[in-house]
């Protein structure tokens, strides 16, 4: 019987985190929690001495990022294609803003530079940014951590979702085995510093179920 190949992850050696990927909105969202949770998010890398890597906007919950962790003197990169430099707003008083050419390059510029992510609140961008790290991870691409901060319950009804598609068999592992969680930015960070992605689990072979 043909089977398809292994998948092995990419060794990378353990270091400590310097840059940290944040996924979030271009908006403050319906709740103040949201936007206060983006500034102490903020705040805290920049005291920790890691560099926030987002996708460049200054609005919304990534502007209160991106503001909070520059005026505890942390540093921000920005990552944003030529084409929403006008409409997200692009913030020109980040450390730097890459300017790629599309969606595709910065999601992957945001990826190579980051040691882990954080998924906030955010609409359908945020949360393709977020399943594609994910899955990614899932396949080997990488093994850095992915945590979710849970500002004011937001992703109650996600992790619901996900234990069902765990429960329905439609997902190997499970999203405690990949995923880090959390409402406290401090302790999500604790977490990630520590977590340990699991060993990616062979492909399917044809006829399993």
């Amino acid at each position: 019987m043909t089977t398809t190949p292994s998948v092995s992850p990419i060794v990378t050696t353990a270091r400590p985190l310097q840059r940290v990927a944040v996924y979030c909105a271009s908006n403050d969202g319906a709740r103040p929690a949201y936007v206060a949770t983006a500034r102490a998010l903020g705040t805290l890398l920049a005291e920790r001495g890691i560099t926030v890597v987002y996708g460049g906007g200054r609005t919304g919950l990534m502007g209160a990022l991106a503001d909070a962790a520059l005026a505890a003197g942390g540093e921000v990169i920005g990552v944003m294609p030529h084409g929403l430099v006008e409409r997200e707003v692009a913030h020109h008083g980040i450390t730097a803003l890459q300017v790629v050419d599309s969606m595709h390059e910065r999601k992957a510029m945001i990826a190579e530079l980051a040691d882990a992510f954080i998924t906030m609140p955010g609409g359908i961008g945020t949360l393709e940014e977020f399943f594609e790290t994910w899955t990614w991870a899932n396949l080997g691409v990488h093994r850095k951590p992915i945590g979710l901060l849970d500002a004011d319950g937001f992703w109650t009804p996600l992790l619901t979702l996900l234990a069902q598609l765990e429960g329905e068999g439609f997902l190997r592992g499970t999203p405690r085995e990949w995923l880090v969680q959390d409402d406290d930015p401090a302790r999500l960070l604790a977490a990630l510093q520590t977590f340990e992605p699991p060993v990616v689990r062979r492909w399917l072979r044809l006829g399993e179920t």
